[in-house]
């Protein structure tokens, strides 16, 4: 059965979705390896130290062609690595691998060393402090956490980059499609969430191979390997660039917690995810935020202004917290 959750009062739930001014205390959980924008997020976030304290990076799993989930979650660990590596960054037993499989049921867990950081991270979380989880692949981990304690729900706040805006006909979409149990969980349980959509919301966040290569490629093995794996993308293979630019979605969720003027949130009534992947509206469900536009020069400008910085060494990248 599903386990009985904190009711939140509205008002503080929604008092809980804006990041706080200052530093705000975060995870990042992430399914690095499956495309190229996940990194893009995993280096904005570890280069934004007076504003992200990033505490831990978790690896979540992902299937792609004949790769399943045991296999996207590990090759997702060694793309977090490699990036630490690029940045001159220790991973010093901050990344942690998720779950190898999604949640066999919205009430089942996936017990994983990514959740059980999550929740002892929550847990040591003073009563009024928020911890956040921006997540930007499957929702295993974030669901696999509050399945296990849910009590979790009074000390973390979660943005996930995924599935689609609620007056779309399905709701389906790669992140969402990869654990759709691990969704449902999310969405009933009645943490504080904002929900960043990919069209209409996160696919503002268009670039081209030209704009990286002048003002991401000059900037330091790190600022090279994000422009080279752009480039490399199956979308620009074998074609003509002429007109062509691709989104980097998962930067969206990093976005808004650096800057929340960057995503405007629209305060709604938390649907249900049917069997059919379509959204149901519940009257009677507590609220939650979705993001309905995202600002791309906002963001866009805050990394590249970041990554000249670090080339120049005005800016160091690494972890906060302990």
């Amino acid at each position: 059965a599903m386990p009985e959750f904190p009711k939140l009062p509205d008002a503080e739930r929604l008092g809980r979705l804006r990041p706080p001014t200052g530093c705000v205390r975060m995870v990042l959980d992430t399914d690095t390896a499956n495309e190229i924008d996940d990194q893009f997020a995993v280096v904005h976030a570890l280069i934004s130290g007076e504003r992200l304290a990033l505490e831990a990076i978790y690896a979540t799993q992902f299937s792609r062609g004949e790769k399943g989930p045991a296999e996207g979650v590990a090759e997702s660990e060694e793309e977090i690595l490699r990036l630490l590596d690029r940045l001159g960054v220790d991973p010093a037993d901050r990344v942690l691998r998720g779950a190898d499989k999604a949640l066999p049921s919205e009430e089942e867990p996936v017990a994983n060393a990514a959740s059980a950081n999550l929740i002892q991270r929550a847990l040591a979380t003073a009563a009024g402090e928020v911890l956040w989880v921006a997540a930007i692949g499957a929702l295993t981990n974030v669901a696999s956490a509050l399945l296990i304690e849910p009590s979790i729900v009074e000390r973390i706040a979660v943005v996930w980059l995924g599935g689609q805006p609620r007056y779309a006909h399905s709701a389906a979409e790669y992140n969402l499609n990869g654990d759709p149990a691990a969704a449902r969980a999310v969405f009933n349980s009645g943490v504080p969430l904002v929900h960043i959509p990919c069209y209409g919301a996160a696919s503002h966040l268009l670039t081209t191979t030209a704009e990286l290569d002048r003002f991401v490629r000059p900037h330091g093995p790190i600022g090279e390997y994000l422009a080279e794996i752009f480039a490399g993308h199956r979308r620009f293979k074998g074609e003509s660039e002429l007109g062509r630019s691709k989104e980097v979605w998962d930067l969206a969720a990093t976005g808004y917690l650096i800057n929340p003027e960057s995503v405007p949130l629209h305060i709604m009534r938390a649907p249900r995810l049917s069997e059919e992947l379509t959204w149901q509206t519940r009257d009677d469900a507590h609220q939650m935020a979705e993001a309905r536009y995202v600002d791309r020069d906002l963001i866009f400008g805050d990394l590249f202004g970041k990554l000249a910085e670090l080339a120049a060494g005005k800016r160091t990248a690494g972890w906060s917290g302990t």
